[in-house]
């Protein structure tokens, strides 16, 4: 599997969480926040207990609790958003997914490349 370079920010990381408070990002700032993703991508713990909470959760896709070891985060703030450099072999469907998780849809992606 090809490694892949995704570029994000986010716009306001004091203010960035998901909808459910179960799962959301609750630190304080770039470093914590990197440190989450990497472990929400790292192992599958972010997306079993989401799993669990579905109403049917045998239906959920599993493809979605993939994970990658090795996948390495870093954040960082930069004029007044956070970047987020990520390296992984993860597809974006499971990318997406876990940051939909921690900060709903207060990030952006801004370039993707191979790693």
């Amino acid at each position: 599997m090809a490694r892949n370079h995704y570029y994000l920010s986010i716009a306001d990381l004091a203010h960035a969480r998901g909808d459910d408070p179960r799962f959301a990002y609750d630190g304080a700032g770039p470093n914590d926040f990197a440190a989450a993703l990497q472990q929400a991508l790292h192992d599958d713990g972010l997306f079993q207990r989401w799993r669990a909470a579905q109403p049917d959760p045998d239906a959920v896709d599993t493809s979605l609790g993939a994970t990658d070891p090795t996948a390495q985060v870093t954040a960082q703030v930069a004029d007044l958003r956070t970047d987020v450099d990520l390296v992984t072999d993860l597809p974006m469907s499971v990318v997406r997914h876990r940051l939909y998780l921690l900060i709903g849809a207060a990030w952006q992606l801004r370039d993707l490349r191979t790693a």
